[in-house]
């Protein structure tokens, strides 16, 4: 085959090669740009989460919602709410008697938070409680608002009823306002430690008190928190009061608060309890007599034959020891009865933490 044939072949292919490139569809055509759209910016925030004009209170979208469904519904604890129902009674009475007014509290909601959210959510200038649960080894925390600070000043100081408290913005708060809150606290942790005793004694003390959100740090910023929000009305003034706890603090009595119940009874039963005593004292139980205990090899134990005489230490005026199962029970000593052999109980065996 001669070079001239070798060029003639070589341009037919390229040939055909820009004519199969041509009937393919193009994958920048233009036809393609008129199906296409841009998201904008504010579409963009929309879907992230982060669009700011929503508001701070409103609940998140897009990406956003999908990381905090899970922490939504973290852990539902029904005994939380019959709690703080019985905290919002309590609070009631405490603080007539506290401020001599005619003071209301209500439960606005009981949630569930990521310690980090709500500590940057809190409205300053705030009075943050930390206190600390005894028996729990744990702590919590309170949060005053302002509203419900200079209302208590108010009040506490003699302020006229009627009118709202005047609020002084822009300064820090003196020790008169910190003493008096700081009393308010105390009954509210003095009911809150009532509020639990059905459920499971317990005592919340005032640990310190702050006015900088990043000094009350009492976990990590991804931890799980119960938030119960208070509103506590006086007339024409109020505030609120919130209580923050996380669920570290709660894991001593989580069984308990998972538990679903009727009233203020708290899931005890007092029927069942009653029937399951009176079934208890009716049920048989065995109980053996040790007669005697005696230790040998298995060689001996293979050569026993039908006759054969084992010996025990055992002497009349011994005690034997009396078992159910495998656990010691009674001892007393050994008689007769109408001609059987019987053991009167003279004292009852401890257990002892070995046994355990």
């Amino acid at each position: 085959m001669s070079d001239t044939d070798i060029d003639e072949i070589e341009k037919t292919q390229d040939g055909m090669a820009m004519d199969a490139a041509s009937d393919m569809p193009s994958m920048d055509g233009d036809d393609d740009d008129s199906d296409k759209r841009i998201l904008n910016q504010d579409e963009i925030d929309s879907l992230l989460g982060f669009d700011d004009s929503m508001g701070a209170d409103s609940d998140n979208s897009g990406v956003m919602a999908l990381i905090n469904s899970a922490m939504v519904n973290y852990e539902r604890l029904p005994m939380l709410d019959i709690v703080f129902d019985r905290l919002v009674r309590l609070m009631s009475t405490t603080l007539r008697n506290l401020t001599s007014d005619n003071v209301e509290v209500s439960l606005d909601q009981v949630s569930t938070v990521r310690f980090g959210d709500y500590m940057n959510s809190i409205p300053l200038p705030a009075m943050l409680s930390v206190f600390k649960a005894e028996e729990w080894d744990n702590q919590g925390l309170m949060v005053t608002d302002s509203a419900l600070i200079y209302s208590i000043v108010d009040v506490l100081l003699g302020g006229r009823k009627g009118t709202p408290a005047i609020r002084i913005e822009g300064r820090p708060y003196t020790t008169i306002e910190t003493k008096l809150v700081e009393r308010m606290v105390q009954v509210t942790l003095s009911d809150l430690s009532s509020a639990f005793d059905p459920l499971s004694p317990v005592s919340f003390t005032l640990d310190r008190m702050e006015t900088n959100p990043r000094f009350a740090a009492i976990t990590q910023a991804n931890n799980a928190c119960v938030l119960a929000r208070l509103r506590v009305d006086m007339g024409d003034r109020g505030g609120r009061i919130e209580t923050i706890i996380p669920y570290a603090t709660l894991e001593p009595i989580r069984e308990l608060l998972l538990q679903m119940f009727m009233g203020e009874k708290f899931g005890r039963d007092s029927i069942w309890e009653n029937h399951l005593t009176q079934e208890l004292h009716q049920t048989e139980v065995q109980l053996q007599a040790v007669l005697g205990e005696q230790v040998m090899s298995l060689d001996e134990l293979l050569n026993w034959r039908i006759g054969t005489q084992i010996l025990f230490n055992t002497r009349p005026e011994d005690e034997l020891e009396l078992r159910c199962g495998n656990v010691p029970m009674f001892r007393g000593p050994v008689g007769q009865k109408q001609g059987n052999i019987a053991v009167q109980v003279d004292q009852y065996i401890q257990k002892s933490e070995e046994d355990d």
